[in-house]
């Protein structure tokens, strides 16, 4: 007899060929962990039956390090072991260290050309290493209540997070054993669940407001397919800087310039963080906390108090608002739903805000911690081989325009910025010397016009080029951005095959909200780069032309021009060159006209000599053959 396989509404034809997969939410705070089963996507729970688990590490000598809520609680007595918001220096280097609160808070090695790392009693751990202690907790998390091993993993990280910031996910993922099937924009990730549960179709803003980061982007949902149309954030924006704020408050009121010690710092810390979360329910609290018989922080805080104090911290979120309206290139009134993620969209006043910007309520009917690992487990599952009947489209895109260096310190944009990823676009360059053989290319990130102005990514070289004359080379660029956002360039040299080409892990060393001032100051500046970059352009043509016309009176100067024609046009390179010093660009451009009209003579002596000595030998029909034949050529 025959035997059917039955399986029920929503789950996989062949249950038992299950392949485990997860999405993780790799928070700054908070992490969470989720899967697919039974058709239905939920985060798991840990083994004290909680979902939410702090991203906190402890370590100690002789033990295993701690991680979550264990960790969390050895904060107070042992601060400077105890690793937490290490996400704000993935992929950042000693100067983001300086610049950050945790400067403030923890023990630094920020030995010079190496990745910063916290000084523990183990020893050195980069922010990696932490986050790599954080997804070994997740992925056992997940293997114990799935019951098998992991296949995989989408792991979610904010969509303004740059290619440094993305690799050191991945290898943080790489060290804890889990293999990653994709990185997703947080916001993308929202979207995915949100948009399942309640099947809108149309453009919907994703207000992510975390622990550490914020994100605002615009995604164009219909049918399944979720395509950003514009995202704009600030990375060093959180509730992290709520509960700060809240702290020194309630610091400043006991009339105390400083905490005595870190330890005394962290229990003021989950004080101001318990006070924010009480007074998202209620009107007013009281606090205190007495550190010694001198020492005592006491009083009662209101609504109102903590409004005043973080509403300068909100307002911050509403300029990337602004900017992605902008850039999509719609209004206010375009935006069908505003969709609230992250734990501190908990706060009333934050709701309020981003309502009374977008003239609309907020939707908060699923719950702002879960979402992002939600969305990542149902892609998660169908990037394991899981297929539903939903299958979706994510289309993301990539923050800041990617181009080349070119001559005069110019940037060659070969992809805007908010392109649709994955994207392999390819550009055509050339030589700029006679007999040059190598080339140096230089991959920048940014909106500005000059190279001074924008992100250096990488550097290398092209090597064994054909010497050939200035213009003659065919040099093809590749610029690849691959589903993760991470980014790969090649040069090809076409006539002789040469290839040179590099994976772009950037070099350390991205402020915090460099992203978005470098957006603003693109803006602001506009019309001064546009001015830049003419006059850049004025100087390479100018430093062509002299090159050229120099070239030429070394190779047979003598021999076309008698001794003052020479001394006039050796003048007029002078002159030139002499203005190439200056910053006017009218001034350069009358210049090199000049040069080009008094050297007339000359290039057409040079024309004459060599048509001559073309023809030299020739007979008359073998001339006007070779003449017809050009002539059909061109017809053709």
């Amino acid at each position: 007899m025959a035997l059917l396989q039955i399986s029920e509404p929503g789950q996989s034809q062949a249950p038992h060929q299950r392949r485990l997969a997860v999405g993780i939410d790799l928070g700054t705070t908070n992490s969470l962990v989720a899967s697919v089963i039974s058709g239905s996507a939920s985060v798991l729970k840990d083994e004290h039956e909680q979902w939410t688990i702090p991203s906190v590490v402890h370590y100690s000598t002789n033990h295993e390090p701690l991680v979550g809520k264990s960790a969390q609680e050895k904060a107070a007595s042992d601060p400077f072991n105890t690793i937490r918001s290490a996400k704000r220096l993935m992929g950042k280097g000693a100067n983001d260290v300086q610049q950050s609160w945790l400067a403030d808070h923890y023990q630094f090695d920020l030995e010079t050309g190496s990745i910063p790392a916290f000084k523990t009693v183990v020893g050195n751990k980069s922010a990696i290493e932490v986050s790599a202690d954080i997804l070994s907790k997740l992925r056992a998390t997940a293997e114990q209540t799935l019951g098998g091993d992991l296949v995989g993993a989408v792991i979610t990280v904010p969509a303004y997070f740059d290619d440094a910031q993305r690799q050191a996910t991945k290898d943080a993922a790489a060290l804890s054993g889990i293999h990653v099937l994709r990185l997703l924009n947080e916001p993308t990730a929202a979207a995915v669940a949100y948009g399942l549960d309640s099947g809108t179709d149309g453009v919907v803003a994703i207000y992510d407001l975390g622990g550490g980061t914020f994100d605002i982007s615009l995604l164009k949902m219909q049918r399944g397919v979720f395509e950003v149309l514009a995202t704009a954030g600030n990375t060093a924006l959180g509730g992290d800087d709520f509960d700060n704020a809240i702290a020194d408050w309630m610091r400043t009121r006991a009339g105390l310039e400083q905490m005595p010690d870190q330890s005394s710092h962290r229990q003021l810390l989950r004080l101001a963080r318990s006070v924010k979360e009480q007074l998202s329910s209620q009107d007013k609290t009281s606090y205190a906390l007495n550190l010694s018989d001198e020492i005592n922080i006491s009083g009662e805080i209101s609504v109102a108090d903590v409004n005043a104090i973080i509403e300068p911290l909100l307002k911050n979120t509403l300029a990337p608002c602004r900017q992605v309206l902008r850039d999509a290139g719609i209004a206010k009134t375009d935006v069908k739903a505003v969709v609230m993620v992250g734990g501190s969209t908990r706060v009333p006043l934050v709701r309020t805000m981003v309502s009374e910007f977008f003239d609309q309520p907020v939707l908060t009917d699923i719950d702002p911690d879960q979402v992002v690992a939600i969305g990542a487990a149902v892609q998660a599952n169908v990037l394991a081989g899981n297929k539903t009947d939903d299958d979706l489209l994510l289309l993301d895109v990539i923050p800041l325009s990617l181009g080349l260096e070119t001559m005069g310190g110019l940037v060659e944009k070969i992809i805007p910025r908010n392109t649709t990823i994955p994207i392999a676009r390819a550009q055509e360059f050339t030589t700029y010397k006679d007999g040059q053989t190598a080339m140096a290319l230089h991959v920048v990130q940014g909106e500005r016009e000059l190279v001074s102005d924008c992100r250096s990514l990488a550097n290398f070289e092209l090597r064994d080029i054909p010497a050939r004359v200035a213009g003659a080379c065919r040099i093809q660029v590749l610029f690849q951005v691959d589903a993760d956002g991470l980014l790969s360039v090649s040069a090809l040299e076409k006539e002789s095959g040469v290839l040179a080409s590099i994976d772009v892990k950037p070099s350390y060393g991205l402020s915090d909200g460099e992203i978005e001032q470098m957006l603003k100051a693109s803006m602001e500046h506009a019309s001064e780069d546009v001015q830049k970059r003419a006059l850049a352009e004025q100087k390479v043509e100018g430093r062509r032309v002299v090159e050229a016309i120099s070239s030429a009176l070394e190779a047979d100067g003598d021999t076309h021009l008698s001794v003052d024609e020479r001394t006039d046009i050796d003048a007029l390179i002078e002159t030139l060159l002499e203005k190439l010093e200056q910053d006017n660009g009218d001034a350069i451009k009358q210049a090199i006209e000049k040069l080009e009209a008094g050297s007339s003579l000359f290039v057409e002596r040079r024309m004459n000599a060599s048509v001559k000595q073309l023809m030299a030998g020739q007979e008359i029909e073998e001339l006007e053959r070779t003449l017809v034949s050009s002539d059909a050529s061109r017809e053709t």
